[in-house]
């Protein structure tokens, strides 16, 4: 993100274990996104969910159902 787009999209829909050590990750990831002035969406499904509420981090991640969703909480580039 130091010299690429601030704007993130992560694909987890595949995905079938979260440990803390990958929360962590997306924490750190989303925190960075957030100081570089971008987003970080993360596509998730129905266990990543469950984990990501388990410990509470449902309203600081932003967590999208489906590709398309999550590209539609991309802000568009002004004049565009």
């Amino acid at each position: 993100m130091d010299e690429g787009p601030t704007h993130l999209l992560l694909d987890l829909s595949n995905v079938t274990f979260l440990d803390s050590s990958g929360l962590g990750a997306l924490v750190q990831v989303a925190k960075k996104a957030q100081t570089a002035g971008g987003t970080f969406q993360i596509v998730t499904n129905p266990r990543v969910t469950q984990t990501v509420k388990l410990v509470r981090l449902e309203k600081f991640l932003s967590l999208r159902e489906s590709v398309d969703v999550a590209i539609g909480h991309i802000p568009k580039p002004d004049g565009g």
